[in-house]
């Protein structure tokens, strides 16, 4: 069976959470955004996902930095400054009893459209602003087991064509790729960007243990992932050097370890690329111990608590 760096153990108490839409709440069977909403004609949209533990959101400052970055870049006004937000997302979890273990995303599109088309001009009544809460631990198994990768053919473009460094909604080049990588027998996928070397994966961000140091690509072709900047601000406590280099698939075949990361799932270790086993085909003791220096950041965050609790 395929795994995933979002698989969650199950937990019954979603079936009664409740979604915030615009500033209201309404049952998860009963939440409803039109068929005329932006997001859903043409991937008009930014979001960002958020952990949420022992009643505060890890690095919610970072999260809504890039938030608001992407939304500048798209031309988007959520209707909403950045305190405001904070609140919505406060407003949730506490609306829905949530103190520990809870992943949040927030979606801002540019609202309904008076006829499904591109242009801008015809979006009426604002933005529409989304706030789901869902109780959600990561699966051990997953973690204690590594994933594979396989490369996809789909390529990440470079930012004159999609800025790969937005979370937006148009994500179906990434989830082609999945395909590809679940058909071919993987996990999850592996990208290159146009110029061959590596870029990320299709919803994580990948790294390479090797020559005594962290390696993950440029940036220029990836999500600015929040774990992964904290990766490479805490690799040299583990004695690694922090690259941001490009690399090719010869560099991952050899890798010592590898592993992906994203912020609900931390750091995974990835045991196979394409049939290839990398190093032992286990879980690396570097890879736990970037976890645990990364998990600690974590508690480090949340002790000084941004925004209310």
């Amino acid at each position: 069976m395929s795994r995933s760096t979002h698989q969650a153990l199950v937990d019954e108490r979603n079936a009664s959470v409740e979604v915030y839409i615009n500033g209201e709440f309404f049952p998860r069977d009963e939440a409803r955004i039109s068929v005329f909403d932006s997001g859903f004609l043409v991937g008009d949209g930014i979001w960002e996902g958020l952990r949420l533990h022992h009643d505060r959101f890890a690095f919610l400052n970072r999260h809504l930095d890039r938030l608001f970055a992407g939304l500048a870049a798209a031309d988007l006004d959520p209707g909403l400054d950045r305190d405001q937000v904070t609140e919505a997302l406060y407003d949730t979890v506490r609306h829905n009893d949530m103190h520990d273990d809870a992943h949040v995303r927030l979606m801002v599109t540019r609202g309904d459209k008076k006829t499904p088309s591109q242009h801008p001009s015809n979006a009426v009544g604002g933005p529409n602003v989304v706030i789901i809460a869902e109780y959600k631990v990561a699966d051990p198994a997953v973690a204690e087991s590594g994933i594979t990768l396989f490369t996809a053919t789909v390529r990440r473009p470079p930012p004159d064509t999609l800025d790969q460094r937005l979370n937006c909604h148009s994500k179906l080049h990434e989830v082609i790729a999945l395909i590809q990588a679940v058909k071919a027998g993987a996990d999850e996928a592996l990208m290159l960007d146009t110029t061959g070397a590596v870029a990320t994966c299709n919803a994580t961000n990948f790294f390479v243990i090797r020559d005594g140091g962290v390696w993950t690509s440029t940036g220029n072709y990836n999500l600015n992932g929040i774990t992964r900047q904290v990766v490479l601000e805490v690799a040299p406590q583990a004695g690694l050097a922090a690259h941001q280099v490009p690399f090719s698939l010869d560099d991952v075949y050899s890798a010592d370890e590898a592993f992906v990361t994203g912020t609900f799932g931390g750091l995974t270790p990835v045991v196979e690329v394409d049939g290839r086993a990398i190093g032992d085909g286990r879980p690396g003791p570097v890879t736990a111990h970037l976890r645990n220096l990364y998990l600690e950041a974590v508690e480090a965050d949340v002790a000084a608590g941004a925004g209310p609790g």
